[in-house]
């Protein structure tokens, strides 16, 4: 052995890998030894072995052969190692979601079999899609990490000074003796940016679906603050009897609703005589650009699960609101995102709620480059936002 340094036997018996490991590793230039001898002898450091240890925590996370050389090479690069880790978090926690969605189609179909004593095939795919759907609803919003990736772009990079959260508010006009209802209210981010012109007899109630999401929130919120109330359950069915609310909010919510016109329907019911609604959502126009950045790299990419503005948009929403409310008004919110950096870009793609995870993973080096190149000059986003204003007669 030379003094201070380890033989390949050695080194992979500390490591504990095969000799052939190591040898592969040199060869694909992803682990060079730190010295070779005139008889080809080759010797690794204890920098050699920490970076070992990089190499097997990487392969170990999923990534590929390509991004571990890269992470091994320029691990300064940091927002290369966040995104992909980020891609692998997601990853390792769909699995497990799909593990338990299946343990649980095997456990109601065996529950079935047992009661029934007869084999209904029929039922059996009927268990395995509903799962699907429930993985489905679910996915991407457990907490706020995803969403919140996406609110900072349009809070860095619009165009409209005054901010999508802060023209909303405005359109409240909160005052006290209210009663307020947020349906599917996400991190709260509207709400913490407006605390201090929040009227102080007031009272709100914010509620998401999602666990996650209320407690995150809460979170941001204070729990402390007696105006709030948090709540979970599902829109279509509120819990609070008939002409509880002067106000319900559905911030870019409804068109993740199964049913839009059951759940119109009851926040109809909650609202009080001369309630309001506002339900924003956005037109077929509203981020084509990423989108068709997106797609420019693959073109299997589909950043959302369904076209949304299809389901509840600026083109469909009035004659979906109006079976509910007699009174539908548009209300645009007039801005544009200019985004100077390629990351900002990487990021809320990897955060959207389609497939791309899917084919970016084992191509995500050659996608950053891929944006990087499209986004040289800055990056023009349109947006084709806004609010429906309703009133209960």
């Amino acid at each position: 052995m030379k003094n201070g340094f380890y033989s390949s036997g050695e080194f992979a018996r500390m490591a504990h890998v095969t000799l052939r490991t190591i040898r592969y590793y040199d060869k694909q230039n992803i682990l060079k030894p730190s010295f070779v001898s005139e008889s080809g002898a080759r010797f690794y450091s204890d920098e050699d072995f920490a970076r070992l240890q990089q190499i097997l925590l990487f392969k170990f996370l999923g990534f590929s052969l390509e991004d571990i050389r890269e992470l091994t090479i320029n691990d300064s690069d940091y927002h290369f190692l966040l995104d992909s880790l980020n891609i692998q978090l997601k990853l390792v926690r769909d699995r497990i979601e799909q593990m338990q969605l299946v343990e649980k189609a095997i456990q109601d179909t065996a529950d079935a079999i047992r009661s029934e004593r007869v084999i209904d095939w029929t039922q059996m795919l009927d268990l395995i899609h509903l799962t699907g759907m429930e993985k489905t609803l679910k996915n991407q919003y457990q907490d706020a990490s995803n969403i919140s990736t996406r609110i900072n772009l349009h809070s860095l990079y619009s165009r409209n000074p005054q901010g999508w959260f802060p023209w909303i508010f405005e359109q409240l006009q909160l005052k006290d003796g209210l009663r307020v209802l947020e349906i599917g209210c996400g991190d709260g981010s509207m709400w913490h940016q407006n605390l201090e012109q929040i009227p102080a007899d007031i009272r709100i109630t914010l509620s998401d679906i999602s666990v996650g999401m209320l407690r995150d929130a809460r979170r941001n919120i204070g729990s402390d603050d007696l105006r709030f109330s948090f709540r979970s359950f599902d829109c279509q069915q509120i819990p609070y009897e008939a002409e509880t609310f002067d106000i319900v909010i559905a911030n870019h919510v409804l068109f993740y609703c199964e049913n839009v016109s059951k759940t119109c329907q009851e926040i109809w019911r909650v609202l009080k005589p001369g309630g309001r609604l506002l339900a924003s959502t956005y037109g077929a126009d509203h981020m084509k650009e990423v989108s068709e950045l997106a797609r420019g790299f693959d073109d299997r990419i589909i950043l959302a699960a369904g076209k949304l503005d299809e389901k509840f948009g600026k083109e469909n929403g009035i004659a979906l609101l109006q079976k509910s409310f007699h009174t539908v008004v548009w209300l645009p919110y007039e801005d544009a995102l200019e985004v100077p950096d390629a990351e900002p870009l990487i990021s809320y793609i990897l955060s959207c709620h389609g497939n791309q995870n899917q084919y970016l993973l084992d191509r995500y080096k050659e996608f950053c480059t891929y944006v990087r190149k499209k986004t040289a000059k800055g990056f023009h986003i349109t947006k084709d936002a806004g609010i429906f204003l309703c009133e209960k007669s």
